[in-house]
């Protein structure tokens, strides 16, 4: 038991230093082709924080445990709003742009939509794995246009001021990228047969362990992002880095691992896919009054999340 709890601490350690290394040497390097920060903000940096999730659930699906691959994706959406965001807001108030609350709000709101519909019978086919795919490229394109767009200096100042190129050339990017993604896998192999041995030794299912463990434990990237960023007051990267990894997890991850490897989503219910869904809905009309996610907002999603915990986790 003590060497499983150690492989899920190693794995952890391991999933965040190689999502590190790997924003760091791809954000770099697209800047270095032409981007812009806040378009690598939007895209690289969003993907390369969704790492540790993707990487978990694809090794999870493809050793056959569906209920640790969908857990950890419903369970990392379920954590960055009631968790992340939410201590986020509590550190500061959160000044939200027009922007994220007219496009990707509604749209992180749809795309979990779709995944629980998918769900419904608990599983992923290949063929809803290749629509959340064709969603998640409809995304990216529509955000790579509307921020050419509808520029806003104040969101170009904060992004410029996180993603920068780093020392180096472009040698030193693709060592972190290579370096970094070679890390993750490591980590996430780590985490998951960790993870496996806890929930064998506390009796409960593998989806509770990713809900749980794994979610968090694979949100950390955001979770330092977004802390990070409401400290600095830039909360157009705090609350973007987090409404665009629960879009990445709803789209890219299940829809990815339902590709490589039909997914069934044993042990998540409708009762974990409905906390998703509410969650995200609720943050639409907290960020709508006044464009602030508040304190007192953020208190309330996190008392959701432990009320959540407390229901879900055995006595």
């Amino acid at each position: 038991m003590t060497m499983a709890w150690l492989l899920v601490i190693a794995g952890l350690a391991l999933l965040y230093g190689g999502a590190e290394g790997l924003v760091r040497g791809s954000a770099s390097l697209a800047l270095r082709l032409g981007m812009t920060p806040l378009i690598v903000g939007l895209t690289v940096v969003a993907f390369g924080t969704s790492m540790p999730e993707l990487l978990v659930s694809v090794k999870a699906s493809l050793a056959g445990q569906g209920g640790i691959a969908v857990g950890n994706v419903v369970g990392s959406n379920v954590f960055n709003i009631a968790v992340i965001l939410a201590l986020g807001a509590i550190v500061r108030p959160l000044h939200v742009e027009f922007q994220l609350i007219r496009f990707d709000v509604p749209f992180m709101v749809f795309s979990g939509a779709l995944a629980a519909f998918f769900l419904r019978d608990g599983n992923i086919s290949r063929g809803e794995g290749a629509i959340l795919i064709v969603l998640l490229v409809t995304y990216i394109v529509a955000s790579i246009v509307i921020a050419r767009r509808k520029k806003t200096p104040k969101v170009e100042a904060d992004f410029a001021d996180v993603v920068k190129p780093g020392p180096g050339g472009v040698f030193l990017d693709l060592v972190f990228i290579v370096g970094g993604l070679a890390v993750l896998v490591l980590g996430s192999r780590l985490l998951v047969d960790g993870a496996i041995v806890i929930a064998r030794s506390f009796g409960v299912t593998e989806a509770v362990i990713g809900l749980t463990i794994v979610a968090a434990g694979t949100s950390t990237p955001e979770l330092a992002a977004t802390i990070v960023a409401s400290i600095k007051k830039e909360a157009d990267i705090a609350v973007g880095n987090v409404i665009g990894s629960n879009v990445f997890n709803s789209l890219f991850i299940l829809g990815t691992a339902g590709l490589i490897h039909p997914l069934s989503a044993d042990g998540v219910t409708m009762i974990d896919l409905g906390v998703m869904l509410a969650v995200s809905a609720l943050a639409l009309p907290f960020m709508w009054t006044g464009f602030v996610l508040r304190r007192w907002e953020g208190f309330v999603l996190m008392a959701i999340y432990l009320g959540y915990l407390a229901w879900l986790w055995p006595k």
